[in-house]
């Protein structure tokens, strides 16, 4: 397989503050690799940079070939990254259609001509764009699926999960990227999201992930390859059983027996 992303040097400074230093990323296209560290060890930090939400100090980022190194997070999520956040941002009195609406609006006509003149256009769109959330959010729950002119407020956190992630897959992205994805709920809840998540990637094919999870049953569970981050730096790199067993990774996050 070839690397979707490749990072070089990648830096960022908030102030003095190195909240990530020289990190050397690649991610095959395909894959599921876990990022794991303590709290404050750069991780967000790494996906903000990525999306363009803070620029890079320093360093590089290529993406599919091309470099996306300070581009706006409108221009990299048109290029096929998505992300979800740790904190939802689901927009609860809206309908849960609506949120997933939100996810793909690069696919949609935006043309003051089709949105208020052609009407009949506007709702094949529509129509379109509500099977495809339909059958989309079927995978992760049945149910789910026949609610999606509710409002999001009705629904609990492990569907307003799903139906965060699936607002980051209605666009179709080649890189998919999950912050905590399931922080606010139970274990039980969490496997139940990751084997949602596992089913999504198989079926669409070619999807790669990168996994931002303090669970570490999660991180062993569905990822091929873990990168460790403290204080900003990469300190270990390789399968979850490798890394586990890695002094400085037990020291700085595994804790020490």
């Amino acid at each position: 397989m070839s690397a979707l992303l490749r990072c070089r040097d990648l830096s960022r400074a908030f102030g003095g503050l190195l909240a990530l230093e020289g990190l050397d990323l690649d991610v095959e296209e395909g894959g599921v690799l876990g990022l794991i560290g303590p709290n404050g060890s750069g991780k967000t930090t790494f996906f903000n940079v990525l999306t363009g939400f803070f620029p890079a100090t320093r360093g590089e980022v290529l993406f599919a070939g091309e470099p996306i190194t300070g581009l706006s997070p409108q221009v990299v999520y048109r290029k096929g990254v998505a992300r979800t956040f740790q904190r939802s941002r689901l927009c609860l009195p809206l309908s849960i259609f609506d949120n997933l609406l939100i996810g793909n609006h690069k696919h949609l006509d935006h043309r003051l001509w089709s949105n208020l003149v052609d009407r009949r256009a506007l709702r094949r769109q529509i129509e379109q764009t509500f099977a495809e959330a339909r059958e989309l959010v079927r995978i992760f729950d049945p149910p789910l699926a026949d609610r999606l002119l509710e409002p999001a407020s009705r629904i609990p956190m492990i569907d307003r999960r799903r139906i965060e992630v699936c607002r980051a897959l209605i666009s179709r992205p080649r890189l998919l990227l999950l912050d905590e994805p399931s922080a606010g709920m139970t274990q039980e809840e969490t496997m139940r999201l990751m084997d949602d998540i596992l089913q999504v990637k198989s079926r669409l094919g070619g999807l790669t992930i990168i996994l931002i999870e303090h669970e570490m049953t999660v991180i062993e569970r569905v990822t091929e390859r873990c990168v460790v981050l403290n204080y900003g730096r990469k300190i270990a790199e390789g399968a979850y059983a490798e890394i586990a067993r890695t002094p400085s990774v037990r020291e700085a996050y595994l804790g020490l027996e």
